[in-house]
């Protein structure tokens, strides 16, 4: 199993009813859902009152067992990948492991960013306390790569901490590696905080973004998978959009939108 970003501790984020549960794709092996911000993928000593999780609905959902292939982080939503039997989850998360299936995400982030770029940056290793009890101590930092391209720029005229105005960009993010909040963790060492993380990110900005758009989770939505079907070994491509939070404040700052990316 790999992961994608492990898991955050608790968030004053609500989570969607089992019965909204979307599933992108599905077939006699493979399932995959879209995966709302704030919902844990499975049980975790992180938080032992939580009772909903992506394992449990998309499980009630379909009237099966699934295996999950990867994780997202709590606070992040999209594409989340399971197999129906362990061996196929297995391949598939060997698959991962190899680089061999694409994940594309998008986000969006403090300040203005230009064209398109490689970041190439090790991260030191984060410890969890529970899933990382067996691990040495002393491990190096990690290699990680992630490819982004700037989408769009927006200026909004309002006023956020020591800054008279807000800029923002959108991105699109292709992480190579699947290290521990990778994706948040190279935005942060650009300067570019992810909107809405808790983690890593402003502050001030986060709180902006709760007061002015009513947003009050992670800018970051994994909207696009491909992998080659382990059984079939057809191409699969699954894609979905941000969640409605997301959308929404995309478009309020669409009115306020740079159109000249150069």
């Amino acid at each position: 199993m790999v992961l994608d970003e492990a898991n955050d501790g608790p968030l004053a984020v609500t989570t969607e009813p089992a019965t909204s549960i979307q599933i992108l794709y599905q077939d006699e092996y493979v399932v995959a859902m879209d995966k709302p911000p704030g919902l844990l993928v499975h049980r975790s000593p992180i938080d032992k009152r939580e009772t909903q999780f992506a394992v449990q609905q998309l499980r009630d959902k379909v009237g099966r067992h699934v295996y999950p292939v990867h994780r997202l982080d709590r606070p992040t939503s999209g594409v989340l990948l399971f197999a129906f039997d362990g061996q196929t989850a297995s391949v598939l998360g060997q698959a991962m492991m190899n680089k061999q299936i694409e994940k594309r995400y998008v986000a969006l982030v403090r300040g203005w960013m230009f064209g398109a770029g490689f970041i190439d940056y090790p991260l030191s290793f984060k410890r969890d306390k529970y899933a990382d009890a067996h691990r040495g101590e002393n491990i190096p930092p990690q290699p990680a790569q992630t490819e982004y391209e700037t989408l769009q720029r927006f200026l909004l005229p309002e006023p956020v901490g020591r800054y008279d105005e807000a800029r923002y960009s959108l991105l699109a993010l292709r992480p190579f590696t699947g290290r521990k909040h990778q994706l948040r963790r190279h935005l942060v060492h650009l300067r570019h905080p992810i909107i809405g993380d808790t983690t890593h990110g402003d502050g001030k900005q986060n709180k902006f973004a709760r007061k002015y758009f009513d947003f009050g989770h992670l800018a970051l939505t994994c909207t696009h998978m491909n992998f080659i079907h382990p059984v079939t070994g057809d191409n699969v491509s699954v894609t979905t959009t941000p969640p409605a939070g997301f959308n929404r404040m995309l478009a309020t700052l669409e009115a306020y939108r740079c159109d000249n990316l150069t």
